[in-house]
Order: C-alpha cells, then structure tokens, then sequence
C-alpha cells in the first residue's frame, strides 16, 4: 500500500504559518519591548511604584484580555468569508463586529470603574494606594480606544494582511517609550510624574494606534471592498448575533485565564511588595513566550479559518500540527533564554537586589510553565478557527479555576512557597488546559467531517 507524500503539504503549511506569523511575531516583540521598557523604567523610578504598577496591571490585564479575546472571535467569521470571497460580508461583519467591541469595553469600562472605589479592599500594602489611583484611572481611560484597534486589527488579520497591524502597532509602541520617558522622569521641560506619566502615555499611545489603523482602512485600497460595504445600510442584527455567538465564548475563557493570574498578584501582595514587585518582573518576562506563541496561534486560526471556510478537514489538521511544532520550538528557545540569562534578564527591570533575588527563584516554575502554555495557546486558537468555541467555556473553568485556584492557594499560601507556588501553579492549570484543548479539537473536527461527508452522500 502506497502512502500519499504530505511532506509539501505540511511545507505549505509552514510557509503560510510563518508569511502570517512574522508580521504578528515583530508586533509581539514589539510590545514586549514596550513592556519591559515600562517595567523597567517604572522599575528604576522606585519600587513601590512597581509594585503599584503591578496590581493595577493584575487587574487590567483581566479586562484588556477579555477584550482582545472578543475582538479575536472575529477571526472565524471574516477568514471564512474571506476564504470564499465574499468581501460584502467581511465588510458588513466588520461593522457589526466593531458596535459589539466598542459596547463590550464601554461595559468593561463601567465595570472597572466601579473597582475604583473599592481598590483599598484588596488586601495591599496601604503605602501604595496614593500611586495606584491616578495610574487606574488613565489605564481605565483607555479601553475604548483599545477596543476600536482590536477590532480592525482581527479584521485585516483575517483577510490575510498582518503586516498592516504590525506597523501600527510598532509606531505606537515607539510612542509609548518616547512618552514614558518624558513623562516618568521629567525630560523637556514636563514635570516628573512616575507611574502616573506611564499611564497618560499609555492612554495617548491607544489613542494614536485607533486613528491610524482606521485611517488606513479608510483610505487604502486594499480594503476598499470592505470598507464600502461597511458603509453600506442594512440591518446587522444576525451578524451581530453571530458575533456574539462566536466571541463571547473566546472573551470569557481569556477572562477566567487571566483571572487566575490577577488572582496570584493579589495573593502575592499578600507576602509583601518584594513578592509582588517580583511577580511583576517574571510576569513581564513571561510574555517573551506567550506574545510569540500567540503570533503563531493566530497564524494557526486565520489558517483553519481558510480551510474551514472550504470544509477543508485535512488542511484544519495540518494546520493545527504545523502550528504546534512551531510553538514548541519558539517554547524550548524562550526555556533557554530565560535559563541561561535569567538573572541578567531579571536585573533589567529593577536595580533592587532584594527583587532580583525573588525573582530569580520563579525561573524554573517559568520554563514549566512555557510548555503548557504552548500547547494550550495551539489548540485554543484552533478550536478559534473552527467556529467551535463553547469547549473553551468548560476548559477555562475547569482547568483554572477548577484545578488552578486550588493549586494557587495550596502552595502559595497553605504550604507557603509564595510567589514560587503560585507559578507553579499555573504550570499546573495550563497543563491541564493543554489536554482538554487538545481533545476537544480533535473530537470537535472529527464530528464536522462526519457530518458534512455525511450531508454530501444525502445530496448524492
């Protein structure tokens, strides 16, 4: 018996994977560039404020992800349209699709801040509440903004055209770092204003990155198509319904995720702002990984997104798998940057030898942690491109809230390994995450192509 050669097959894969990929990947690094500017400038300022920023970030990063989340359960509607042509309906979902982002941050918005007057109630250190609030309030502030971006973002990332979004995104980040440095410090002739000037920079540098990429919808070309059936009229309730349906799923599973990890601040600041000041660096570096596993993963779902659009199963598949590999190769390099020049990487953000030392004690827990998050970022952006999203419900709170709660409090606190168990812990949840998602796209991709193979002998 003679085998088919899927060797091209798999090459192809890895070609488009990595075309989709690379755009996303430079805008990941980009902002993880950001991100370790901030921490480190915050960081060199003074400790509290890092710890300041830290808890405040522990809290956003619940909504932001939350959002980012929604704005992504785009991907799966507009790339299947895409797939078949169809640029009137990818014109008219993005429309829908941008009233239900900007109503989800508006909620997001009101949500957090009623959190406001209650961010005394949590438990940290009281010295830090003077810095916590001017920078809650201008983080708050951006949302909406942010939602706006997302929403074009996923868009252009579902027509196949990455590359846009990285551009925009790296301009703003540049933004960001200018702005920080003027602000936090003091520089031509603006008052010194910390935390607080990191936030306003923040908000300005959001603000910036939606005009631009609205801007460029509006007047180039290429999204002509989409942006005149955007403009079109016509009823978009079952697009929005259809929206909905496909990212609420996605925004709630990235919310409980993230809400595991806001929940390990919180029980850090518990055992003091050196504590919390170290989860905030090791946070921080852990994005070198997930920022580029989630350019693959995004790749992964645009490129299932395609074949699904053609019922192509064997295409899904590849892929899912080609994705992984990749993922798990960019897992094993971060492991070993993170290995080899963790206390060096560490010493970056702050100056403080007592959070150096902290810190340094999370990076094996962080390898571990790599791993799980590959595999579970694969598959979730898989079962994203399928249009099947609901399994990622009973996932996330299986695995972390279920599974991941109590192994946070049983060895952050109860066995009292502090920031160290509470990083151990989230290995653990992941892990978890990885099986589920796992099979859940496998059994999820087998039913489709039973039922469809069954649809097409009916027709026959």
């Amino acid at each position: 018996m003679r085998y088919p050669n899927i060797a091209p097959a798999y090459r192809l894969e890895y070609r488009e994977l990595t075309k989709l990929g690379f755009p996303v990947l430079v805008t990941q690094a980009g902002i993880i560039v950001v991100s370790f500017a901030d921490t480190m400038m915050v960081g060199a300022h003074f400790t509290d404020e890092l710890a300041a920023a830290a808890f405040v970030n522990s809290l956003f990063v619940v909504a932001t992800v939350m959002m980012i989340g929604f704005a992504a359960g785009m991907i799966p509607l507009v790339g299947a349209l895409f797939g078949r042509g169809d640029h009137n309906g990818a014109g008219r979902t993005l429309k829908a699709g941008l009233q239900a982002n900007i109503a989800v941050a508006i909620a997001f918005t009101l949500i957090m801040g009623g959190l406001y007057f209650i961010l005394d109630r949590f438990g940290q250190p009281e010295e830090l509440m003077p810095v916590v609030r001017p920078y809650y309030l201008t983080v708050l502030a951006s949302l909406i903004p942010m939602s706006v971006f997302n929403s074009f973002q996923q868009t252009s990332n579902a027509l196949n055209s990455t590359k846009m979004p990285m551009w925009i995104i790296l301009g703003a980040n540049l933004l960001n770092v200018c702005g920080n440095w003027i602000l936090i410090f003091g520089h031509c002739g603006m008052p010194e204003m910390g935390l607080t000037g990191a936030g306003i920079s923040t908000l300005v540098s959001r603000v910036a990155g939606a005009t631009a990429i609205v801007i460029v919808f509006r007047r180039h070309k290429r999204y002509r198509p989409y942006i005149e059936a955007f403009k079109g009229s016509g009823k978009l309730a079952d697009i929005r319904r259809r929206v909905w349906t496909t990212s609420y799923p996605v925004m709630v599973q990235n919310g409980i995720e993230c809400a595991l990890w806001a929940f390990g601040a919180i029980v850090c600041g518990w055992f003091g702002k050196l504590q919390l000041a170290a989860y905030q660096v090791v946070n921080t570096m852990a994005q070198l990984g997930f920022m580029t596993y989630m350019s693959v993963g995004i790749a992964t779902s645009i490129r299932v997104a395609n074949h699904n659009g053609i019922n192509n199963f064997d295409g899904i598949r590849r892929s899912a798998v080609a994705g992984l590999n990749l993922t798990l190769i960019l897992a094993t390099a971060a492991s070993l940057a993170f290995l080899l020049a963790g206390k060096h990487l560490i010493g970056l953000f702050t100056p403080d030898m007592a959070v150096i030392n902290v810190a340094y004690t999370l990076i094996w827990p962080l390898v571990l942690y790599q791993y799980g998050d590959a595999v579970q970022l694969t598959y979730a952006n898989a079962l994203r491109g399928t249009g099947n999203v609901k399994p990622l419900l009973w996932v996330a709170i299986a695995a972390y809230i279920v599974i991941g709660v109590p192994s946070l409090l049983l060895l952050g606190d109860t066995l009292e390994m502090e920031a160290v168990g509470v990083y151990y812990s989230f290995s653990i949840a992941l892990i978890a995450a990885a099986l589920m998602l796992w099979t859940s796209f496998r059994r999820g991709v087998a039913r489709e192509e039973r039922n469809y193979l069954a649809h097409q002998s009916e027709g026959k």
